[in-house]
C-alpha cells in the first residue's frame, strides 16, 4: 500500500479526530489510515483558542472519550488541561505517527469508477493528492481562520486595542485597563471574570441577555467514586449520571419551558442578590435551550459582578468612537480595549469543496442521514456533535458506527456504501440545531434534514445510541 492511498482518511486532529483514530485503530486494526491536520499542533479548538480563562462549558466526564477516563479533580476544565488530555490520548494510543501536520484539504472528489476519494492537499506551499476508500470529517463546524465580526460603524476611529477572542495576542498585558467585551455567549461569560482579575473594570455589552446556570467546577461524586473504585468504573458511573442529568434538564425545557425559565431566573436572583436589574439584563426573550445555556463554573461571573470589578450593560451599538463605544441611547462607554466576542463563522467540512464524479456538491443541498452521513454521498461521514449535550458523546457514537460499517463492508465484499435518496422522496427542512446567531447566519451552508428518521437530526444521545449501536 503506497503512502498516497489509505483505507481511511480522517480530517482534523482535534478532540474528534484523535478519538476517531483510536476507535479505528482498535476496531479496524487491519486498515491503513492517516489524520490530516491543517495546523501544526494536536488539539483543534483547544489548541487554537488561547484567550484568558478558556474552558469547556461541558463536564469532562461527558466531553471526555468513552475509552479514556478523565482523572482530574475539576470536571469543568480549562483549555490547557483539555489540550493535554487530547495529547496524552494521542501518545497513549500511538496516534501521532498517523498525523500529517500542515496538510490542508482544499477539495475532495469521489470517483464511482475507482470507488475512492481523491483529495487535493496544500502543504508547504505545494499542492499534492491523496486518496482513500472512506473519508471521515472531524474538523468541527466553524472557520479556524477567522471568527464572526459584525461591520460596526466607526471601528477605524477607535484608538485603543481591538481583539477578537479567536485571535488573542500571546501574553497580552491588559492589567489596569478599561475593557468592553461585546457579546453575552459562553466566550464572553468566560472572559469577563478572568479579565476582571487584572483589569481596572470590565463591561459586558450585550444586545440581549443569555441564560446562565451556575455549577461547581468539581464533581464531588466523581472525586468520591475515584477513591473507592477503579478509574474506569468511577468514570463510567459519573458519565452515565451526567448524561441523564443533562438530558433530564433539556427535556424539562422542552416540556415545561415557562416553568423552567421561572426556575432558572429564580436561581439567578438568589445568586446575584439585590442591586441588579434581572428583567432587563438577565431575562432572555426566548425559552431555555432555544439557544445554548451558558455555564458559570463556581459562580465566578456572578462574583465579579457583585464585587464591582465587572458590570453588564444592555444596549445597542450606534458606532465606535475614539475612546470607546457610543450606544443608540447616546451613552458613551469608555474603553482602552474592546473584545469582540461576537461569535463564530460556521463552515462545513473544514472549508473544503466537494464533488462527485466531477460534479460540484454544495453542503447546503445535502440531506443528513442519521446525523453524520448524507444522502447519495458515498463512503463519507462527518462528525457533528450535539449542541444540547457534550460534543464527544456524538463523536464517539459516530466513530464506532463508521468502524462497524467498514468491517461490515469487508465481510460482505462491498466497496461502496451510500445512503440512497430519490429526489423529492422526503420533505426537508433547514437544519437549525439552535436559534443562536451563528447558526442563523449559516442557513444555506448547513445541510438540510428530513422530517423523520433516519433523515432527521435527533439531538438526543439515548435515541442516537439506540439507532447507531444496534
Amino acid at each position: 500500500m503506497s503512502n498516497t492511498h489509505f483505507d481511511v482518511l480522517i480530517i482534523g486532529a482535534g478532540l474528534s479526530g484523535i478519538g476517531a483514530g483510536v476507535h479505528l485503530q482498535k476496531e479496524c486494526p487491519g486498515k491503513t489510515f492517516a489524520i490530516l491536520e491543517a495546523r501544526d499542533e494536536i488539539g483543534g479548538t483547544w489548541d487554537l483558542f488561547r484567550y484568558p480563562g478558556i474552558r469547556s462549558d461541558s463536564d469532562m466526564h461527558t466531553l471526555g472519550y468513552i475509552f479514556k477516563p478523565w482523572k482530574a479533580s475539576k470536571a469543568i476544565a480549562d483549555g490547557p488541561s483539555i489540550r493535554s488530555y487530547v495529547r496524552e490520548t494521542a501518545d497513549e494510543y500511538d496516534i501521532k505517527k498517523h498525523i500529517r501536520f500542515g496538510h490542508k484539504v482544499v477539495h475532495a472528489n469521489w470517483s464511482s469508477e475507482a470507488a475512492r476519494w481523491a483529495l487535493t492537499i496544500e502543504h508547504g506551499g505545494k499542492t499534492s493528492e491523496l486518496s482513500c476508500g472512506f473519508l471521515l470529517i472531524c474538523s468541527g463546524y466553524y472557520n479556524y481562520q477567522s471568527g464572526y465580526l459584525p461591520d460596526f460603524k466607526g471601528m477605524e476611529d477607535f484608538q485603543g486595542k481591538l481583539i477578537h477572542p479567536q485571535h488573542w495576542p500571546e501574553e497580552y498585558d491588559y492589567e489596569g485597563k478599561n475593557i468592553i467585551v461585546i457579546g453575552s455567549g459562553a466566550t464572553a461569560i468566560t472572559l469577563v471574570p478572568e479579565l476582571a482579575k487584572k483589569a481596572s473594570h470590565v463591561t459586558m455589552l450585550q444586545r440581549s441577555p443569555t441564560y446562565m446556570v451556575s455549577r461547581p467546577s468539581k464533581d464531588w461524586i466523581a472525586n468520591f467514586l475515584r477513591r473507592l473504585l477503579p478509574d474506569r468504573w468511577a468514570y463510567a458511573i459519573t458519565r452515565a449520571k451526567n448524561i441523564w442529568i443533562g438530558r433530564y434538564f433539556y427535556n424539562r425545557t422542552q416540556v415545561a419551558p415557562a416553568k423552567t425559565k421561572k426556575q432558572v431566573l429564580q436561581m439567578l436572583e438568589k445568586e446575584l442578590g439585590d442591586g441588579f436589574d434581572i428583567k432587563k439584563d438577565f431575562t432572555p426573550s426566548y425559552n431555555p435551550w432555544e439557544q445554548r445555556i451558558c455555564l458559570v463554573p463556581d459562580s465566578d461571573f456572578f462574583h465579579s459582578l457583585k464585587e464591582g470589578s465587572s458590570s453588564v450593560k444592555t444596549g445597542h451599538i450606534d458606532q465606535f468612537v475614539k475612546d470607546g463605544i457610543k450606544l443608540t441611547s447616546g451613552e458613551i462607554l469608555n474603553a482602552d480595549i474592546i473584545v469582540t466576542a461576537t461569535g463564530l463563522d460556521l463552515q462545513m467540512f473544514g472549508g473544503m469543496s466537494l464533488s462527485k464524479d466531477g460534479t460540484s456538491v454544495h453542503s447546503g443541498d445535502l440531506i443528513t442521514y442519521k446525523g453524520f452521513m448524507y444522502g447519495n454521498i458515498p463512503n463519507f461521514a462527518n462528525v457533528f456533535g450535539y449542541t444540547n449535550a457534550s460534543w464527544t458523546l456524538k463523536a464517539d457514537l459516530t466513530s464506532q458506527f463508521v468502524c462497524r460499517l467498514i468491517n461490515h463492508m469487508d465481510e460482505t465484499g462491498t466497496d461502496i456504501c451510500e445512503p440512497h435518496l430519490e429526489e423529492g422522496e422526503i420533505e426537508t427542512v433547514d437544519m437549525e440545531p439552535l436559534k443562536s446567531g451563528y447558526f442563523q447566519r449559516a442557513v444555506g451552508k448547513l445541510p438540510r434534514e428530513g422530517a423523520k428518521a433516519p433523515w432527521k437530526q435527533l439531538h438526543d444521545y439515548f435515541a442516537d445510541r439506540k439507532l447507531l449501536k444496534t
